[in-house]
Parts: C-alpha cells; sequence; structure tokens
C-alpha cells in the first residue's frame, strides 16, 4: 500500500476516535484478522460489543454479558463453566477463538477425554458405557442435554407412566432390575410374609396409586370366615400368617375357653356376624339345640356336665340316688325314665312302674319281672342288636316281638316305612298321606306333634280351626301331601256367586263365615 494512503487511513483512524463519530465502526472492521463465526455474524461490524478499548480485562466481561447462561453457571458455579477449575479461572478467548471464519468451531471439545465430573450430571453405572449421541442429539447444546431419567428412558418404562416419571426413586444407574425402593416407607411397611409377596400380587397391572391397605381388600377370597367376622382382619391375624391368632379368648373376653372348647372353632359359637351379635355365656344360650333332655332337667347344665364333654357327666346315679344304676339301665338316657319334669316328677324304683308297656305276657305273670328278668336286658341271651341295622328299635319299636314285624325269615326284605306295618293301624286311611313320621313319633300313636300353622303354609283361624283333619283332607295320598291352599280349592260348590267374582275369595270374605265380609266393603 502507498505510503500516502497510509498515513490517510491512520489519520482518519484517529480523527474517527477523536470524534466519536459513526466512521469508527467500519474502519475497524478494515483491520479485523478475519471474518467472525456464524453466530457472531450480526454483530460482526459492532466491535465494542466484545472488545472494549485498550482493555482486555474487560473482554470477559462483555462475553459473559451476552451468554447469560455460562456466566450464571460461573456465578453459582454449575454446569461444565462452573465447575471445572481450569476453565472458570481462564479467558473466554483461550478456549474460544473468534475471526477465525464463518465455519470455524470456536468451541474445544475433545468428546474422548471429556470429564463428565465437571458438570450437573456426572456419569454413573450404566451411564459410564453410554455414547455421548445418546443423551446429546444433533444440532442441540450440549448444556441442554435433559438430565431426568424418563426424558431418556421413556421407551424403556414397563409401568407405562403409571408411576410418574421420577424414576430415580426405585431405580438406580446400575441396571433397572436393582431396585432400591423401601416399601417401609410408605404407609403399608412389610412385614412377616407380606415381605415376600410378588409387587403384581398387591399391585395388578402395575397400579400403585391408591392401593387399598385393608387386609380384606387383598385377602376377602381367603376369608373363611365369610364375613361373619367383619373386615379387621387384624384384630385376630398377622403378617407372619393366617394360623399366626394373636387373640387371645381369656384374656380379651369375658369367656376363658376349656376343656372340649378350647378345640373347638370360632364359628361353632360365632354363627351369625361376630360384631352384630352378643353370645350368652351360660351353657344353655349355646346348647341349647344339644339338650337332650329338651328343656326337663332344667338350664344349668353344669350341675351334670363338664367343658371337657357332654358324656363326662359328674352327676352319679349310683351315689345321689336310692336307686343304682346296673346293666342295660347304665346305658340308658335320662329321658328314658325321666320323662316329665326330672325336679317335680319323682319315679318309682318297681320295673313295672317304667317296664308295664314292655310286659308282652300281657300281666299273666305278675308285675314282678326280675324274678324272670335281669337288667342286662329282656332277652340277655340273645346277641342280635337291632341297634346296628338301618332301622335301630326306639320308643315301642324295642319291645315289640320279632315276628311282629319279620313275617318272614327274609329279615333284610322288612321294609322300614311306617305304613308297610301299620297301614291297618291308619286312622287316617291314607288321607294325611303316608309319611307318619311327619307328625307321629314311635313312643306312640298318641304322642304326635304336627303343627298345621307352622309346618305348613296354610294357618287355621276362623272357623278352620274347628274343623277336622278329614275335612279337608278326604282323598288317600302316597307320601307327602300336596293340596291347594287357595279357598276356591274347597269352596267352589259353596261360591254364590258362580265365578263371577273370580276365584279369590279372601279379597272379600274371612275365615270366621262366609257371611263377614271385610269391613271396606261394608262401609
Amino acid at each position: 500500500m502507498p505510503r500516502c494512503v497510509l498515513i490517510g487511513l491512520l489519520a482518519a483512524f484517529v480523527l474517527a476516535i477523536a470524534s466519536g463519530t459513526a466512521y469508527a465502526g467500519s474502519i475497524e472492521s478494515l483491520v479485523m484478522p478475519g471474518k467472525v463465526i456464524e453466530g457472531h455474524a450480526k454483530i460482526e461490524t459492532e466491535c465494542n460489543k466484545c472488545h472494549a478499548r485498550f482493555s482486555k480485562q474487560k473482554q470477559d466481561t462483555l462475553c459473559r454479558s451476552c451468554h447469560e447462561k455460562v456466566d450464571a453457571d460461573i456465578r453459582a458455579k454449575t454446569g461444565f463453566h462452573g465447575r471445572a477449575p481450569s476453565v472458570r479461572r481462564q479467558p473466554c478467548k483461550n478456549c474460544h477463538t473468534d475471526h477465525e471464519g464463518r465455519d470455524a468451531n470456536v468451541v474445544i471439545l475433545d468428546k474422548q477425554t471429556f470429564d463428565h465430573r465437571y458438570t450437573d450430571y456426572p456419569l454413573r453405572g450404566r451411564h459410564t458405557q453410554a455414547s455421548c449421541d445418546s443423551c446429546h442429539k444433533p444440532g442441540k447444546k450440549y448444556r441442554d442435554a435433559p438430565s431426568a431419567c424418563y426424558s431418556c428412558h421413556k421407551d424403556d418404562d414397563a409401568h407405562k407412566g403409571r408411576l410418574g416419571k421420577k424414576c430415580g426413586q426405585c431405580h438406580s444407574e446400575q441396571a433397572w432390575g436393582r431396585f432400591r425402593f423401601d416399601h417401609d416407607k410408605t404407609r403399608f411397611p412389610l412385614r412377616g410374609k407380606h415381605r415376600k409377596v410378588d409387587c403384581a400380587s398387591c399391585h395388578p397391572n402395575e397400579h400403585y396409586k391408591r392401593t387399598p391397605t385393608a387386609c380384606v381388600a387383598c385377602h376377602q377370597l381367603d376369608d373363611k370366615h365369610r364375613g361373619r367376622f367383619g373386615k379387621k382382619c387384624e384384630s385376630c391375624h398377622t403378617a407372619t400368617g393366617w394360623k399366626a391368632i394373636k387373640f387371645d379368648h381369656a384374656r380379651d373376653t369375658k369367656f376363658p375357653l376349656r376343656g372340649a372348647h378350647a378345640d373347638i372353632r370360632c364359628e361353632d359359637c360365632h354363627r351369625g356376624m361376630l360384631y352384630e351379635e352378643t353370645l350368652g355365656t351360660d351353657c344353655y344360650s349355646c346348647h341349647k339345640f344339644d339338650d337332650r333332655h329338651k328343656g326337663r332337667f332344667g338350664r344349668q347344665c353344669d350341675t351334670c356336665h363338664r367343658e371337657t364333654q357332654w358324656k363326662m357327666i359328674t352327676f352319679d346315679h349310683d351315689r345321689d340316688t336310692k336307686y343304682p344304676l346296673r346293666g342295660k339301665h347304665t346305658k340308658v338316657a335320662c329321658e328314658s325314665c325321666h320323662k316329665g319334669n326330672l325336679y317335680k316328677d319323682k319315679l318309682k324304683t318297681n320295673c313295672n312302674a317304667c317296664h308295664a308297656g314292655d310286659d308282652v305276657h300281657k300281666g299273666q305273670q305278675g308285675t314282678r319281672c326280675e324274678q324272670c328278668h335281669n337288667e342286662d336286658g329282656w332277652n340277655a341271651k340273645v346277641a342280635f342288636d337291632h341297634g346296628l341295622t338301618k332301622f335301630p328299635l326306639i320308643g315301642l319299636h324295642a319291645v315289640t316281638p320279632c315276628e311282629e314285624c319279620h313275617v318272614s325269615s327274609a329279615f333284610k326284605d322288612t321294609s322300614t316305612k311306617c305304613n308297610a306295618c301299620h297301614a291297618k293301624d291308619d286312622a287316617h286311611h291314607k288321607t294325611l298321606g303316608t309319611d307318619c313320621q311327619t307328625c307321629h313319633n314311635p313312643n306312640g300313636w298318641r304322642f304326635w306333634s304336627f303343627d298345621h300353622d307352622t309346618q305348613t303354609d296354610f294357618k287355621l283361624d276362623g272357623a278352620h280351626a274347628e274343623l277336622t283333619c278329614k275335612d279337608c283332607h278326604d282323598t288317600p295320598v302316597e307320601g307327602k301331601i300336596q293340596m291347594s291352599t287357595a279357598c276356591i280349592g274347597c269352596h267352589a260348590n259353596d261360591d254364590i256367586h258362580r265365578g263371577q267374582f273370580g276365584q279369590r275369595c279372601e279379597r272379600c270374605h274371612v275365615t270366621t263365615r262366609f257371611r263377614d265380609i271385610k269391613s271396606q266393603f261394608t262401609q
């Protein structure tokens, strides 16, 4: 360049600086060492954006004023620029040299030697084996790489987002299969057998939110009590197993279990809802239906019986009465002799007092049975025990001569139905069916207990109460009786309306008599 031109440019440069005019920018661009990078191209002619005149120390301040995120990292000592000591202490231009052209790379970064510990996300576990491109996508700044697990591992989420996006709460960088979730920090710490239960057993389809903690929520199908004992399983059971019962009947109730009571099941006594019913503690409240005496011996069961078992009787007939039991008498049920009230009816001690009905001799041999018989049995030499057959001899059958029922030697062919032997004794002539045992028992025909009001669907009231059985039951029937309960079934011939008012007579009439009409039809 000619000397005169150089002097002119220098003079113009000095004049521009002194005057502060816009010519300064254009003159400074003339002395640039080269083009800036593409990112700085817009401010290429504004040198003062990056350079402070006559002060190199202020240049870093200008860089950081534009690169605010880097400046924030350095101040907070976060990110690569704030954590790496060798970087934080150097001027920006040592690493980021500009004026090398539009396509120049001013970021000096060696992926092979870069130490990720000086970032906000140190690499640990399996992450140390991952390639840079796995997290740092092309065209994105390194600092913009996400640090949340879910942002990279969304497709690896076996829970399909149902457990949220904070994978680090359970998983570690070592491997997905290594869990560090502590269930004891939840509302339901795992104890006993719960520790060995697979997660899916309580969390089907990996639904973990709002999982119920009540025992019955998971164990309803395991409830052997079928809901009768309520839903508070933990009142009796523990997490170690269903058989580990912590409920102590002696400690937690007013009825300690002793003897046979200690071996029975809860539901043997608690047959209804546990929290709705209150059981009595006296024997009779539970054993009413076990009372073979039918209440005749009172309700103080413990007078004779003990908690060990019913058969262990403390009452000693030989000691406590004037009639010691010998032979077959020792095996006779109390009610066989004491058929009345134990505390009111006093029995005689002679044989005939009890066995007059057993006298096959019809009184011809007198009343002193002990002259011929003994307490071992009427037929003590006969080994056959009819009680071992399908038809035990009870009641009057026990004193019936063999030939009365067994008319031939084919004993097994003998029918066990009442009507087979007692067809001739049927005063009803089959009009009440042939199931005699429905009303009668083997103790005698006169001991019948049929109650028409409770054992049928047709209560006898009004004029019906005065009728005899044969007034309605006039047709022979085999087996059980099945009759219509509709009025018209019996009173078709009494219908003076000739069917005009239908067949439901009870809508107007009552059972006292046909003339009596219900009040709403007489007002």
